[in-house]
């Protein structure tokens, strides 16, 4: 990639310590461009930004500070979006701290294309699971690019289903670039890369901080029509980009869950709120005007083969977390028939283990 003094001044501006976004658009909407920012005599710049940012201005930038990001941007999968660019997805305009630049690995085109946020628990259950893959699928054939955080959980899940789908998918994380976190969706990463896009607004080597995933949750409502909550606990962070989903006016949608469930309970506090109940891919593709090309979610219910005593015990299972000894008593099964079965279950797909000795049903 050619780089021009615009984008050196850019990368600039944007590494200054202790210049925030806010101050960065006041800059730029007093000088008009990042040279001039630059360029700026110190005594000027203090009338818009604090006496300590406008001297870290005034020192000018070192080559060095910027020579890794020009390094990292040969690689022609890598590019950096400005707010001046183009390609910089123009929904993040109207939300109220807009990037003043992201690191982009991937396709372009994908910034601007429309699409819908997905977000959940990082400690989903099997069913939670299954369902964020089975919508983001039908989301992604249907046209929509699915974004989320490549957080464990309903996160990964809902980009693996996208990337099955013409949408495909982007994830907005909250380290560098040139880091993956965490570290098990190193994979995930590669495949997004090479089919998506991952996006961040931090500098290449900044670690993966407390503070900057929350940060980085206004990026993913505001690059989408609408954010869809598969699972959420009362306190999960999934509830925070809910919310600022809300306050940038975009539509927020919520699947139901177990009344017994706390992967649950966050998802009933929104839809008490006022969020739109999702049973299916098609009730947001109707809400949002688009048209499923490709069968909802009930699909993922068809092709059940199994009878019998199996399936009787399906019955019992029902569909809420259920742990043995429940299922003796609805099924009058003894442990050891029960354990066969289960087992048997499990392997076939049917049923998962979850944490506290339970099992579940899967359809």
């Amino acid at each position: 990639m050619k780089v021009d003094v615009s984008l050196e001044a850019w990368l600039a501006l944007s590494l200054t310590r202790g210049l925030g976004g806010e101050g960065a658009r006041q800059l730029l909407k007093e000088f008009g461009s990042p040279e001039a920012v630059i360029a700026a005599s110190t005594s000027s710049l203090k009338s818009v930004v604090k006496p300590e940012v406008a001297a870290e201005i005034g020192k000018g930038y070192a080559n060095e500070a910027i020579a890794p990001t020009l390094a990292w941007l040969e690689d022609s999968n890598n590019h950096i979006v400005t707010l001046a660019d183009s390609d910089y997805p123009q929904a993040l305009l109207n939300i109220p701290d807009p990037p003043l630049l992201l690191y982009v690995k991937g396709r372009l085109d994908l910034l601007n294309h429309s699409a819908l946020a997905m977000v959940g628990s990082r400690n989903a259950t099997p069913q939670g699971i299954v369902n964020a893959e089975a919508f983001a699928k039908s989301f992604s054939a249907a046209g929509l690019c699915i974004i989320s955080g490549m957080a464990h959980g309903i996160d990964a899940a809902a980009h693996r289903g996208a990337l099955r789908g013409q949408g495909s998918s982007i994830a907005v994380i909250g380290t560098g670039l040139d880091k993956v976190y965490p570290a098990a969706n190193r994979d995930l990463a590669h495949a997004l890369a090479q089919q998506g896009a991952l996006i961040s607004e931090f500098p290449l080597g900044t670690p993966p901080l407390p503070a900057n995933f929350p940060r980085r949750n206004r990026i993913i409502s505001g690059m989408s029509l609408g954010c869809l909550v598969v699972e959420a606990s009362l306190q999960s962070g999934s509830l925070i980009t809910a919310r600022l989903a809300l306050e940038q006016g975009r539509d927020v949608f919520a699947v139901p869950g177990s009344i017994h469930a706390p992967q649950s309970k966050g998802c009933h506090a929104l839809l008490k709120q006022g969020a739109k109940l999702v049973e299916s891919a098609q009730d947001i593709l109707e809400e949002l005007g688009g048209l499923l090309i490709t069968p909802s979610l009930n699909s993922v219910t068809q092709g059940i083969d199994i009878q019998g005593t199996d399936y009787a015990l399906l019955e019992h299972l029902g569909f809420d977390p259920v742990d043995v000894e429940t299922l003796r008593v609805r099924s009058g099964l003894t442990i050891a028939e029960l354990s066969a079965m289960l087992l048997t279950l499990e392997l076939s797909g049917h049923v998962s283990t979850i944490p506290g000795g339970l099992y579940q049903r899967i359809h």
